[in-house]
């Protein structure tokens, strides 16, 4: 099963690629904000996926999906775990940074769901009632000055949550949705300090 891929861009499509890896061209199928990642890129250019592999009996042809981290990939397995939701549909609907869409799912935000798109009233209640209390690691995914995903580093940011709920006596579900909250407001924290304070000033509003 392919897993990663790195090499050059042989073509580039509204919702696809072709990458060139060791002399065999690979056609990958590319959500919306994944695509935008690449639109810098031109042919010859070096690009590095990872990829859910997709084939079934009623799909017996492989589809590749790319994704720029691992965790958008991890994000994604979720994401088609939703009744209603397959690979191919999910693809199509994350015309939004999966960051956003982590946060929406988390704080009950119904009406960005239904942004996504294909994604009407009823599956984005869903979407809410299946993943709500599992995307905050998700919802950390930012984004750096050329508009690429980065992730987040976990081990502060559990650090905090343990602190607000086993010292500071915060629900688990309040806690995580101030941390969110926080790290969404300033995307410039890398610290449990920095964390921290941002929270205190969030509540303090």
């Amino acid at each position: 099963m392919i897993g990663y891929l790195e090499g050059r861009l042989m073509k580039k499509e509204h919702d696809r690629i072709l990458l060139l890896v060791n002399q065999v061209g690979y056609e990958i199928l590319v959500p919306v904000v994944v695509m935008e990642t690449l639109s810098q890129k031109a042919t010859g250019d070096e690009v590095s996926l990872y990829i859910y592999y997709y084939q079934t009996d009623r799909q017996p042809k492989p589809v590749l999906i790319g994704f720029n981290l691992e965790a958008e990939k991890e994000f994604f397995q979720y994401f088609i775990s939703v009744e209603a939701i397959g690979p191919l549909k999910a693809v199509k609907a994350l015309n939004i940074s999966v960051g956003d869409i982590a946060h929406a799912i988390e704080s009950g935000d119904v009406k960005t769901l239904k942004q996504l798109s294909g994604i009407g009233d009823r599956t984005a209640h869903k979407i809410v009632a299946s993943l709500q209390g599992k995307m905050n690691k998700f919802a950390l995914i930012r984004h750096d000055k050329e508009g690429g995903p980065t992730q987040v580093d976990d081990d502060f940011i559990q650090m905090v949550m343990d602190v607000l709920v086993s010292q500071l006596g915060y629900k688990t579900t309040d806690a995580r949705q101030m941390i969110a909250d926080a790290m969404k407001k300033n995307l410039a924290i890398t610290t449990a300090e920095q964390l921290f304070d941002e929270i205190y000033r969030g509540q303090r509003q």
